[in-house]
């Protein structure tokens, strides 16, 4: 079977899937509607409409109509507390991308370092070992006491968090390189510097990609988490500052609008992945 005809296919699928999933949501939610008026205030926090009345849990129309007013206008501010989901974004994209940019810079050459080096991967295991287990929100008490600064403090986190997957892939990819290529460089008399940069970071690229993708996930995982703790600004915070506001139409958008950005940063290191990547 071609593969475009897969994808036809599996694109029919998804959509059944969703439509299904969409009408049970609906069906489920739909009995307990009540009939009684919404004050207009109240629905404006609630992010629905006046008139829709109240529900146990807001059905997929009451959510598209939340996520339509949020696309009109989202980047507004009206004050600490009430922010745009586009500026809340932006600022949780910012914190991830710094931390993660300051992760690839420690993980790549430490990576590199331990791949190459049998003495070096004995001697710093241990450490990675230890560390590696340690959940990336432990560290956020310690941030914050050190560094006095919440927004700081998570991209500190989203450091610690990225850190572990790049640099054992990066390892594993270095130390797997093909001895025949290594061995034909040494041959041709090239250095230890440009080796790693002709030879062995070409040949480890898909390798080091994959651990930079976990690592992306990761992140974008933790930096939720991370800003319900910090408060301020972010998705996080505007995921807990709308649940304390009892608007689970707004959380429910919330929650598609993190797993849409995820997917969106994922499907970005998998391209560059597949440029990287020799064909068999």
């Amino acid at each position: 079977m071609r593969p475009a005809s897969i994808r036809l296919r599996a694109g029919v699928v998804s959509l059944v899937i969703l439509g299904l999933f969409l009408g049970a949501w609906q069906l489920a939610v739909g009995g307990s509607v009540a009939t009684q008026q919404m004050d207009p205030e109240y629905a404006k926090l609630m992010g629905v409409s006046a008139t829709q009345g109240k529900s146990a849990m807001p059905g997929p129309l009451d959510v598209g109509r939340t996520i339509w007013g949020h696309l009109r206008d989202p980047f507004y501010d009206r004050g600490s507390n009430d922010k745009g989901i586009g500026i809340q974004l932006a600022h949780s994209i910012a914190r991830v991308a710094l931390g993660f940019s300051l992760a690839v810079l420690v993980a790549i050459p430490v990576g590199f370092l331990i791949g190459m080096s049998p003495l070096m991967s004995r001697a710093l295991d241990p450490f990675i070992q230890i560390l590696k287990p340690v959940s990336p929100l432990a560290w956020m008490p310690l941030a914050l006491y050190t560094i006095k600064d919440s927004g700081i403090s998570a991209i500190f986190v989203i450091f610690i968090c990225s850190l572990w997957p790049m640099l054992i892939n990066t390892a594993f990819g270095v130390a797997g390189v093909r001895r025949e290529w290594l061995n034909v460089a040494r041959t041709l008399e090239v250095g230890p510097l440009r080796r790693a940069f002709t030879v062995i970071l070409p040949a480890a690229a898909p390798t080091i990609l994959t651990g930079m993708r976990i690592s992306i996930g990761i992140a974008w995982l933790v930096i939720v988490a991370a800003e319900m703790l910090v408060g301020g600004t972010g998705i996080g915070y505007f995921v807990w500052n709308e649940w304390n506001n009892l608007s689970i139409t707004n959380v429910i958008t919330s929650i598609l609008t993190i797993g849409l950005v995820g997917m969106v940063l994922d499907q970005l290191l998998a391209w560059a992945q597949r440029l990287v990547t020799f064909p068999e």
